[in-house]
């Protein structure tokens, strides 16, 4: 337990802080992984609504990612790496077209 008067207020900042990056990373994820949904569902039946599903969640992930980088809750590598993931996902069904 902190001892003095600023360690337990920096305990508390940081508590507070790693709850925030946590709603983060968790947001991006899930972001991530509806996003990924969408596309796999657009494969296998590509239709222009399932096209249009695909570009807003693409849209919602990077916002998401770019907001958390902004934040510092991820490095902007990460971040980048994380987006270029994404892109990478659906490049080969937009080439197909």
């Amino acid at each position: 337990m902190a001892n003095t008067k600023s360690a337990l207020k920096r305990a508390e900042i940081a508590e507070r802080n790693r709850l925030r990056n946590k709603a983060y990373k968790s947001a991006v994820k899930t972001l991530m992984k509806k996003y990924i949904g969408a596309v796999d569902v657009h494969a296998a039946n590509p239709t222009p609504e399932s096209k249009e599903d695909v570009e807003s969640r693409l849209s919602e992930a990077y916002s998401k990612i770019d907001k958390a980088v902004k934040r510092g809750v991820l490095h902007p590598n990460n971040g980048a790496r994380k987006k270029s993931k994404l892109a990478n996902r659906l490049k080969p069904l937009t080439q197909a077209e």
